[in-house]
């Protein structure tokens, strides 16, 4: 197999011609911006510069392609190229950052959805795309079509069913099929084996086998999403990523197209990296996670409720408020339920205020906190709140014993001390941030009555030194902030 991709850019430039050396330099120039595009979203303060940087080689990319392509109706291409921006500007301005996971999930769909799109198009029209080697399809362009066709439609029915569950769809629980992994492993067999069976096959006995590939293909995208828990969507989000980048490389070598190649090329490859950071930094295997996500197994308590009814200190803002001005340090943990609550700007303009009194303000990161890589850093960075300011896991998890205050606003896995003493527990091994050590910790939650996405009681709740701000994320900061002034 390896060596059928290694030769298929040959193979690829017999078929479709010699290539004009004003494309491949136009198309190695858009490669160049979307490397740079990359390189600018690696920070928040370089992201926007990076998105532009992606803005520009697409454009470039784009504009090559039609200037150097015989189009039937430009008029068409043109009007769907239109209708296809305004969608997505509308979108992009309406849609609120907390909706940004299932937004991003359901783009992945699309990017999916168009590479089965375009490897249909090329087999029943292989002459219009320059396939034709004596009279048939080339058993190269074949392979490369085939697995266009089945990592895009992976790709297109895993990000609905992960759209459904971060949007609230579908339940976010895993939904375990008896025999689940025989059945995945045997569909995955069969796709791998259809698509052998498809090059090896003349063309005009092949349409069987291509479609039973595309059903196949959506079937385990299907699949493997369902049942995973929704404390693993960041790594299911930035795989989903990578699985679209590897289906518009390999219609990339379909179409003869470079700009293509390198593009999905780059996705794929910083998806998967993305994904080995997340899987790492839940000190789990990419395996397991696609077995399936936190809470799956029968004896977790994921029915939502703690295993006991345990005593607990209950505080109000005002309390909060008194010991916060009293602080030199505090450390505020921001996890999902401040997104779901649109908690950062009341959380900033404490922040502020605190910083007024001298109290030094740092911000705490979990690498999956939220449900998509970078959540918390994107919802921190619309409240304007200082890159500076915002520290990961590793480089601030030591200061906890000299701070004040550990603030927890919606989070929950990623402070639980179970992970580190409850071998028990299907978090165990996880690292989390060492709040247990800080002299005070405030815990925002709504009510006692929900654990996190994980399933399990966390025993921060009831320690000495906890307070539990039971109420809505961002109705708790406003009433602090008022009591601060």
């Amino acid at each position: 197999m390896l060596s059928l991709l290694a030769a298929a850019p040959v193979a690829e430039a017999v078929a479709h011609g010699p290539v004009n050396p004003w494309v491949a330099l136009a198309y190695l120039v858009s490669g160049v911006f979307f490397i740079l595009a990359l390189r600018g979203l690696s920070s928040p303060a370089t992201s926007r510069t990076g998105n532009r940087f992606g803005m520009i080689g697409m454009l470039i990319a784009v504009v090559t392609t039609l200037v150097t392509h015989d189009i039937a109706n430009i008029v068409e291409i043109l009007i769907a190229i239109a209708v296809g921006g305004v969608i997505g500007l509308v979108i992009a301005r309406r849609i609120a950052m907390t909706a940004m996971p299932e937004l991003v999930a359901a783009f992945h769909s699309l990017v999916g959805l168009a590479a089965v799109l375009v490897g249909w198009a090329a087999y029943l029209n292989p002459s219009a795309f320059g396939l034709l080697v004596g009279g048939n399809i080339g058993a190269v362009s074949k392979v490369e079509m085939g697995l266009g066709i089945a990592i895009g439609a992976i790709t297109f029915s895993g990000s609905v069913i992960a759209f459904a569950k971060l949007s609230g769809r579908m339940s976010g629980s895993p939904i375990l099929l008896p025999a689940r992994h025989i059945i995945n492993l045997g569909t995955l067999t069969a796709i791998i084996v259809l698509i052998g069976l498809f090059a090896l096959t003349g063309h005009t006995e092949t349409l069987p086998l291509i479609i039973a590939l595309t059903v196949l293909a959506f079937l385990i995208g299907f699949l493997l999403i369902i049942p995973i828990g929704g404390a693993d969507m960041p790594v299911v989000v930035s795989m989903l990523n990578s699985y679209s980048g590897w289906a518009a490389a390999a219609m990339g070598f379909t179409l003869g197209n470079s700009a293509m190649i390198i593009t999905g090329a780059l996705v794929g490859s910083s998806g998967a990296i993305l994904s080995y950071i997340m899987c790492r930094a839940m000190n789990r295997s990419f395996l397991s996670v696609i077995a399936g996500g936190f809470g799956a197994e029968d004896g977790g308590a994921a029915g939502g409720e703690p295993r006991e009814q345990r005593p607990y200190k209950q505080g109000s803002a005002a309390d909060a408020a008194f010991m916060l001005e009293q602080a030199e340090k505090v450390i505020i943990i921001p996890g999902y339920g401040m997104a779901v609550a649109q908690a950062q700007h009341a959380l900033r303009e404490m922040t502020d205020i605190l910083e007024e009194k001298g109290v030094e303000v740092k911000f705490a990161i979990h690498p999956v906190a939220g449900r998509m890589p970078g959540h918390m850093n994107v919802l921190l960075a619309e409240a304007s709140v200082d890159y500076d300011k915002v520290f990961e896991l590793e480089d601030i998890n030591s200061e906890f014993a000299q701070a004040d205050v550990a603030f927890i606003i919606g989070a929950n896995d990623v402070v639980n001390p179970a992970a580190k003493t409850d071998k028990s527990s299907p978090i165990y091994g996880m690292p989390v941030f060492d709040v247990d050590k800080a002299k005070q910790v405030f815990f925002i939650k709504r009510s006692m009555g929900g654990v996190g996405y994980a399933g399990v009681d966390n025993d921060v709740f009831y320690m000495d030194q906890t307070m539990m701000l039971l109420s809505d994320a961002k109705k708790m900061v406003e009433e602090i902030v008022k009591a601060l002034d």
